[in-house]
């Protein structure tokens, strides 16, 4: 129930059909008798600024989750960001201070890079390719810089995107090698569809699959359904795979910590999530 007690949290994009993560926090809060509630908010790009400057005067809201196409945006209407922002490029947390200022903070890399590791796939040293370098792909690009990965491919339809990505990971990691402009998966040890390619029924693969080797790791961003036609391709090769909401339950306990809710594994978050595709 919700009341005029009640402590919200907007998830900002557009369009909002697809959205999962109220279908994550909200039962957690629930079963922890919090009250609080992650409410979905439909704005169209051109809306967008003047959306986030009206969020500030709002005395119940703690802040908002970002999704597309916003992530980017947000970066350059916040008061302070993180350096985790900062690198990524792109803000998908929103924390509303007493104040009114508002911090941006990015946890799609770190939630996709736990998620991978969890499953025992050791990221240190490893040869990776990020397909799609907007929000999403630059969080986890930077993440996984993080991780210690030795080489990185990236490529996205806009190459500027990519060239501008590979130039913030050079600067914070000079011994990582970086390279752009291909989408060839041979060869590499992780692969990441970063693209809403698969958010369509008629869209194409992000990568050519007959170019992938049954050891390569296939993570993905897109959750319009749980094994996307990318997924299910990977599994037949017999690829070791990373679903798009696997990313939505490790990052939501970082999240619970930056809105000051304490925090969740993704087992307790899974247990009553109350996911509907």
């Amino acid at each position: 129930m919700i009341s005029g007690k009640t402590t919200l949290i907007a998830h900002l994009g557009y369009p909002t059909e697809s959205f999962k993560a109220p279908m994550i926090y909200n039962p957690w809060f629930d079963s922890k008798g919090i009250d609080a509630v992650v409410m979905p908010i439909g704005v169209k790009p051109e809306d967008y600024v003047a959306a986030i400057a009206s969020i500030r005067k709002f005395t119940n809201l703690r802040g908002a989750l970002v999704t597309m196409p916003h992530k980017v945006t947000t970066l350059g209407l916040m008061d302070e960001i993180t350096p985790t922002a900062a690198i990524a490029g792109a803000c998908n947390a929103i924390l509303v201070r007493p104040d009114g200022t508002l911090l941006g903070d990015q946890f799609d890399g770190a939630g996709f890079v736990r998620g991978v590791e969890r499953k025992g796939f050791a990221l240190k040293g490893r040869k990776v390719l990020v397909s799609g370098n907007g929000g999403v792909g630059c969080a986890i690009a930077a993440s996984l810089a993080a991780a210690g990965v030795a080489e990185m491919a990236l490529f996205d339809s806009n190459t500027a995107s990519s060239e501008a990505l590979a130039g913030r990971l050079r600067q914070h990691y000079p011994q990582l090698i970086v390279t752009v402009g291909s989408n060839d998966p041979a060869g590499f040890e992780l692969i990441v569809n970063a693209t809403p390619l698969g958010m369509k029924d008629d869209d194409p693969l992000p990568f050519d699959m007959d170019r992938v080797s049954p050891d390569t790791f296939v993570g993905e961003v897109v959750m319009k359904k749980e094994i996307t036609p990318l997924l299910a391709a990977a599994l037949a090769k017999g690829c070791q795979i990373q679903l798009g909401t696997d990313m939505l339950f490790e990052m939501i306990p970082a999240y619970l910590e930056f809105f000051g809710f304490g925090s969740a594994t993704p087992e307790e978050l899974r247990a009553v999530a109350t996911l509907n595709y």
